[in-house]
C-alpha cells in the first residue's frame, strides 16, 4: 500500500464506505420491510463521505491550532462540543479509557 497514489487509496475507502453503508441499509430494509433504490445509496454514501472529509479538515485544524502535528481526544471532544449527547458520549467513553490507563501504570 506504500506505493499506491492517493487516488487509489481514496477510491479504496470509498468502495469500503460502499459496502458499510450498503450493509447497513439491506439490514434496515430487511428489519422494516422496505425498500430502497441504488440511487438513494449512492445519494447516502456522498452524504457521508462529504461529512467524513468535513470531519477529518475540522479535525486537522483543531490540531494544527494547538500546536500538534496529531489528532488527539481533545479534537475530537472539540468537534462534538455542539452536540450535546454526543459529546457526553464521547467524555464518558475518554474519561474510562483514561481511569483505565492510569490504574494500569498505577499497578506498575
Amino acid at each position: 500500500m506504500a506505493d499506491e497514489s492517493d487516488e487509489e487509496v481514496q477510491e479504496q475507502l470509498k468502495a469500503a464506505l460502499w459496502l458499510a453503508v450498503g450493509k447497513m441499509v439491506d439490514e434496515e430494509t430487511l428489519r422494516r420491510n422496505r425498500n430502497v433504490t441504488p440511487q438513494f445509496i449512492l445519494a447516502l454514501n456522498e452524504m457521508v463521505w462529504t461529512q467524513i472529509e468535513n470531519v477529518a479538515m475540522d479535525l486537522e485544524s483543531f490540531s494544527r491550532h494547538a500546536g500538534r502535528t496529531t489528532v488527539n481526544t481533545d479534537d475530537v471532544l472539540l468537534l462534538a462540543r455542539r452536540n450535546q449527547d454526543l459529546h457526553a458520549i464521547i467524555k464518558d467513553f475518554v474519561d474510562k479509557q483514561k481511569a483505565t490507563k492510569a490504574k494500569g501504570k498505577a499497578k506498575r
